[in-house]
């Protein structure tokens, strides 16, 4: 995992360790945290997004085994030059 410096003002650090302290974490988890939080609200990259799309998507397909027609149409493909 990369690491990366950041510079906080004076009372955030010092929030940010209370806060660590109070969950017993690290403050880098809890930035961790923050980040990942923040990403979730701005849509972007969020954590689980295909596992929420996989979710949604489950059974759309309704003509047998998908894996089979796949192969199928790929083998027609070479039939075909």
């Amino acid at each position: 995992m990369p690491r990366t410096i950041v510079s906080l003002p004076d009372e955030d650090k010092l929030w940010l360790g209370r806060q660590a302290a109070a969950e017993q974490v690290s403050m880098t988890e809890l930035v961790r945290r923050a980040v990942r939080e923040y990403r979730e609200r701005c849509g972007g990259g969020e954590p689980g997004r295909l596992e929420e799309l996989l979710n949604k998507t489950r059974g759309c397909w309704r003509r047998g085994d998908g894996l089979r027609y796949q192969n199928a149409m790929r083998d027609e493909w070479e039939r075909h030059p």
